[in-house]
């Protein structure tokens, strides 16, 4: 096959392009923006690959991801390209409307046009993957409820609503035009090359730095936590082997309130980085509650019970190895998260 995916340069995106070319055949096309979460180091050990290419573009850009479509031509795109921190979906919506709901809009029918002009075969085989979110379903108020796929959309922030608007648009150019499409919702990811400004990684440098880990009110949000390439595995099961038009549900089975996270963290630390900071006796001293985020939803679950049964899913790593793999990997990378954090990962890649 040949894949074309959007967004491959963030983090959800890389670990699926390196996942492809790393364990399967196919010939894989990057199509991304490179806005400030895009990091092409992430993609340094699969560059070389000869079955790989990169496209620098905005999804918006009708006119060069039709060129790109009609030269690669695909067998599959995998939609991944979002905005998707939603701290900077409150402070700025705008560029999550642009890209996640127009981006989205112009991707489709730049999509559509190239579907249309197929030969049958390939008509029929070809793939439209649009990669969500959890949050789009918002709050979960009852202990035992889970998201399952026909749970009513009721997004909380810029970030959700805009990926809710998307997701709404993918399954009407399916219903309207019979386009070929997927579509998965995920819930929290972690794992190698997530960007510092989410919880884990920022509470991993944080403490190593010995820095604040503002931890949002009293810590007791809850999320489903799945390891990034665990997510890589599913994504590439759902474009292969999915039902066309259906929404598939991938969760990790791992239900933590975030401030049992940030303590794991620091009991990991504890063992793996021993030598801390000047003036901090123990790391779990260094968490700090700050005011809640307005909107902030209480619980996420995912019912991936569907993916489970459907397609044979099921996520390899507990929410304990897998974070046990992350502060290792970021304590051997921290390379890797100084040029993010000093921003010359972007100034290189201008060339400046």
């Amino acid at each position: 096959m040949r894949i074309l995916i959007t967004g491959g340069a963030g983090f959800i995106g890389s670990a699926l392009v390196r996942y492809l070319l790393n364990e399967t055949s196919h010939e894989i096309l990057n199509l991304d923006k490179l806005t400030y979460a895009g990091n092409l180091e992430s993609l340094a050990g699969v560059a070389d690959n000869p079955r790989y290419q990169f496209v620098q573009a905005d999804i918006a850009d009708s006119a060069t991801v039709s060129r790109t479509l009609d030269e690669f031509q695909p067998d599959a795109i995998m939609h991944l390209a979002a905005e998707s921190h939603v701290d900077r979906s409150i402070d700025g919506p705008a560029a999550f409307i642009q890209t996640n709901i127009v981006g989205t809009y112009a991707l489709l029918e730049a999509t559509r046009t190239y579907w249309s002009a197929l030969d049958g075969r390939r008509q029929n085989s070809f793939r439209f993957h649009h990669i969500s979110t959890d949050e789009v379903y918002g709050d979960l108020h009852g202990v035992n409820d889970l998201f399952t796929e026909t749970t009513p959309y009721a997004p909380s922030s810029p970030y959700s609503a805009s990926k809710a608007a998307s997701d709404h648009l993918v399954r009407a150019w399916q219903r309207t035009y019979g386009l070929p499409v997927l579509i998965t919702n995920c819930s929290n990811n972690y794992g190698p090359y997530h960007f510092p400004e989410k919880l884990i990684p920022l509470m991993i440098l944080n403490a190593l730095e010995g820095k604040p880990l503002p931890v949002y009110g009293n810590g007791q949000q809850i999320r489903d936590w799945l390891y990034v390439e665990d997510h890589a595995r599913a994504l590439f099961k759902v474009v292969t082997e999915g039902q066309v038009g259906e929404t598939y549900n991938i969760g990790g089975h791992n239900e933590q309130k975030n401030l049992h996270v940030v303590e794991t963290i620091c009991s990991l630390l504890e063992e793996l980085a021993p030598q801390k900071p000047s003036g901090v006796a123990c790391y779990r001293d260094l968490i700090t509650y700050v005011k809640d985020r307005p909107g902030h939803d209480l619980r996420y679950a995912i019912d991936a019970s569907k993916v489970e049964r459907e397609l044979g899913w099921v996520p390899e790593e507990t929410f304990e190895t897998g974070l046990r793999k992350t502060v290792q990997w970021y304590l051997n990378n921290l390379e890797w998260c100084r040029h993010v954090q000093d921003g010359s990962y972007q100034r290189e890649r201008l060339g400046a």
